[in-house]
C-alpha cells in the first residue's frame, strides 16, 4: 500500500498542531515541519550561512543560533524583514524539504500507510506538492490572536507572522477540506474522526 501524505496547515495560532496530534492518535505518522526547522538550525552548513548573513546578531553567547534573535531579524518591518526572511528561507527550506523526504521515506519503509505533515508554510514552501490531501484548520482571527497572546506574543508579533504567510482564506481555497476549530476540542476531534473514517486510513498493524 502506498503511503498517503496529508498536509495540515492554517493561519497563525489556528490550532493545527492540535489537529495534527488528533490524526497521530488515529494512527498517522506525524512530521512537524517546525521541529525540522529547529533541527536545521543545528546543521553546520546552515549555521555558517546564517553567520555569514547576520553575524553574531543571530547567535547566543554560546555560539548557537538564537531563534528569538533570528525571529526579530526576519519578522522586522519592511523592507528589511521580508528581505531577511527570504534569505533565511533560501537557507533553510531546501534542508527542511530534504528532512521531510527522509521522514516520509522512513514511514513508508516502516509500513506506515499514512503520514501527516504539520506545516504552517505548507503552501508557501511548496511542500503541499508532496501531499495526497491538504487540510486547512480554520479559526477566527480574534481567537487566534488570543491564543498567540497566551503564548506570550504581542499583537505586533502576531501580525508580523501573519503577514509572512498566505492569508487564511487563500489556504482555505487551496485545501481539499477545512476543519472548523472555532468550537471546543470535542467538536474538532469529531471532525478529524469523520475524515479518518471517510478516507479509510488507519495506522500500521
Amino acid at each position: 500500500m502506498q503511503t498517503q501524505i496529508i498536509g495540515i496547515t492554517g493561519g497563525v495560532a489556528c490550532g493545527k498542531s492540535s489537529v495534527a496530534a488528533l490524526f497521530e492518535q488515529a494512527g498517522a505518522r506525524r512530521i512537524d515541519a517546525d521541529r525540522l526547522g529547529h533541527e536545521v538550525l543545528t546543521d553546520p552548513e546552515a549555521i555558517a550561512a546564517i553567520r555569514a548573513a547576520w553575524g553574531s546578531a543571530a547567535f547566543d553567547p554560546q555560539g548557537r543560533v538564537d531563534r528569538q534573535r533570528l525571529a526579530a531579524i526576519v519578522f522586522a518591518p519592511p523592507p528589511e524583514g521580508p528581505r531577511n526572511r527570504a534569505l533565511l528561507e533560501a537557507i533553510s527550506h531546501p534542508k527542511i524539504a530534504a528532512l521531510l523526504e527522509r521522514r516520509i521515506a522512513q514511514a513508508a519503509a516502516d509500513g506506515c500507510p499514512w503520514v501527516v505533515i504539520d506545516a504552517a508554510l505548507l503552501f508557501e514552501a511548496g511542500w503541499n506538492r508532496q501531499c495526497s490531501r491538504v487540510v486547512c484548520v480554520d479559526t477566527p482571527a480574534e481567537a487566534r490572536l488570543a491564543r498567540a497572546a497566551a503564548r506570550g506574543w504581542s499583537a505586533e508579533q502576531f501580525h508580523a507572522r501573519e503577514a509572512a504567510q498566505w492569508p487564511p482564506e487563500a489556504k482555505r481555497r487551496q485545501a481539499d477540506c477545512v476543519i472548523d476549530n472555532s468550537g471546543d476540542f470535542a467538536q474538532t476531534a469529531e471532525q478529524v474522526q469523520s475524515l479518518v473514517q471517510r478516507w479509510g486510513v488507519r495506522g500500521p498493524r
